[in-house]
């Protein structure tokens, strides 16, 4: 109960054993955790069963989570798991067929399901400024430089090195989507990702969904000339960026309404 609080205020009242992938969960390791929850005789005996059932289970299903409470003594001294809580990682699902058929799309965030088809790493936030970048590395500092300059984002999405222009419009529809966003910053740098081919995703997704929020894009890289030309005649209200500060600092501004709105 409380493990947050307890690992915050008592660590050293939390059991740890560091298991081996190769070896896995050894059976001194799951008695010694057995007798750290002060169990002896048949209890301790079927507590290491159980613990070692569980590292079983986790390592089977591809878990990143499992999480047993209550685990409770009978009076016969045998030990029970009354309620379990499972999280599986997505990327191993092609892998674990039957778990990925007891899915229920309708628990989770419908942008996000829309997201997974198109390859794309995409999560919800709170905020009312729409991201699209490629990179990880460069999405989170997108990010971190937005809210230097008061905004807050409203997702992370990250379109991949090698995004097609149909990832990239699908990827534009999933933040135009979202109610709350009040302005959209794309920001891209190109290597392997070409600036020409998000400029084509963002005129082909605008040209299908429209435009009613601030669009502020960054462009720098392969075909970055050509990206801007691209924008520049497509006739979209577009601001553009001479770097990452300049297109956050912009995007933050014209969200809040201080500069002006495109349409």
């Amino acid at each position: 109960m409380e493990i947050e609080e307890v690992a915050a205020k008592t660590p050293e009242k939390i059991l740890k054993e560091f298991v081996d992938p190769v070896v896995g969960l050894a059976g001194y390791q799951a008695r010694n955790l057995a007798y750290g929850l002060g169990l002896h005789g048949v209890a301790a005996k079927h507590a290491g069963e159980v613990i070692q059932q569980v590292y079983g289970a986790f390592m089977a299903t591809d878990a990143s989570l499992l999480e047993v409470n209550p685990l409770v003594v009978l009076k016969d001294g045998k030990v029970l798991a009354l309620d379990a809580k499972m999280t599986f990682d997505d990327n191993a699902l092609y892998r674990q067929k039957d778990l990925e058929a007891l899915r229920d799309f309708d628990e989770e965030d419908p942008a996000e399901t829309e997201a997974k088809r198109y390859d794309l790493s995409f999560i919800k936030l709170d905020g009312t400024i729409g991201c699209m970048v490629n990179g990880a590395g460069l999405a989170m500092a997108t990010m971190d430089t937005i809210k230097h300059f008061g905004g807050q984002p409203a997702n992370f999405l990250d379109v991949g090195g090698s995004a097609t222009e149909e990832r990239v419009t699908a990827a534009f529809k999933i933040i135009t989507a979202d109610p709350k966003v009040r302005g959209i910053f794309v920001n891209i740098f190109g290597g392997i990702m070409k600036c020409d081919t998000i400029a084509s995703g963002v005129i082909a997704a605008v040209k299908q969904v429209g435009l009613k929020v601030p669009l502020v894009v960054r462009l720098e890289g392969t075909n970055v000339e050509l990206g801007k030309k691209m924008l520049a005649e497509s006739g979209l209200a577009v601001t553009t960026a001479n770097d990452m500060a300049d297109g956050a600092r912009r995007v933050v501004e014209l969200a809040a309404g201080n500069v002006g709105r495109a349409v």
